[in-house]
């Protein structure tokens, strides 16, 4: 093009807006080159999940995600739709120190809503975002391999532990990792119902957090990603634990500072950690475009847990 040709841009012209977006990228660059090849596993549910809004920009950052080299593994839950369809379905849920009891008309409405209704939901958005996603459950190609969970509680009055019995409520008991190998190789995300098969072929009814955590180990995850409805780990005073170590989380535990539902979630990103996970964060999902902010930005938008 010959130099009279060229466009001349007046750099006072050049609306702020415009800079600040490029600005931003340039920024980003580093952090992308770090996660660029390397498995994130995401455990979606939440406000994240139930807000449309939320929901769409979640699948842009799964595409972008695959645009700039990561191989995310989308692992999600649904308990708040599966109480709606039981209630609809007018089937009575029972709970034992807040564990959903499953028996086999129960587990058969779960399968229906996490690996039909809202697994197909989420793989539409990120598929309508330019992406390219799958829908599995834990058991196509035996995915999951479960045993039934088994929880004990003492007896206030005799002292005595007595197993709870909670139906068809699985936990992970191995991975099978060259399902999820496939799809490292190709452009396609894996989205995954937290459903697995048992010994003897029954379906099991796992909780979303511990399939991803049990995922993200089996799969030498750079980082398990847990979106949750509370800005992170709090500490006594109710603000935000940025970054802990191993050690710390567990000092937390003891002394009652981290407490609740979040004992769960920390536990499953230490187990997470032990068997070979890079980091774990807890990230509140309530927020714009949190997968971003929490990988490509130097703040973050959670709790990072290391092992060191």
């Amino acid at each position: 093009m010959a130099d009279d040709a060229k466009i001349k841009i007046d750099p006072e012209a050049i609306p702020e807006t415009w800079l600040n977006q490029a600005k931003t990228l340039s920024e980003a660059l580093p952090y992308m080159r770090r996660y660029s090849g390397e498995t994130l596993v995401i455990k979606y549910g939440g406000n994240a999940m139930g807000d449309p809004a939320l929901a769409e920009l979640f699948a842009r950052d799964i595409v972008l995600l695959r645009q700039v080299g990561a191989n995310p593994i989308v692992v999600h839950g649904g308990g708040p739709q599966i109480g709606a369809m039981l209630d609809k379905l007018k089937i009575e849920s029972k709970f034992i120190n807040g564990l959903r009891v499953t028996d086999k008309e129960t587990v058969d409405v779960v399968e229906m809503v996490l690996a039909g209704s809202i697994n197909k939901h989420i793989v539409t958005e990120i598929n309508s975002a330019g992406g390219f996603a799958v829908g599995l459950s834990g058991k196509d190609g035996n995915l999951i391999r479960a045993e039934k969970l088994r929880r004990t509680v003492q007896d206030p009055d005799s002292n005595i532990e007595k197993v709870l019995d909670l139906g068809l409520v699985g936990e992970p008991k191995s991975i099978t990792p060259h399902v999820l190998e496939f799809f490292e190789k190709s452009d396609i995300t894996p989205v995954i119902a937290p459903i697995g098969v048992g010994p003897k072929g029954e379906t099991l009814n796992i909780n979303a957090d511990t399939a991803a955590g049990a995922i993200a180990g089996e799969m030498d995850a750079k980082r398990l990603l847990m979106l949750t409805d509370i800005k992170g780990v709090l500490d006594e005073n109710g603000e935000l634990i940025a970054r802990m170590n191993a050690i710390q989380a567990r000092e937390l535990i003891q002394k009652g500072v981290i407490n609740g539902g979040m004992i769960p979630k920390v536990e499953t990103c230490l187990d997470a950690i032990d068997a070979g996970v890079e980091a774990a964060v807890i990230i509140d999902g309530r927020i714009p475009h949190a997968l971003l902010l929490e990988l490509f930005t130097k703040h973050g938008a959670g709790t990072l847990i290391t092992k060191d």
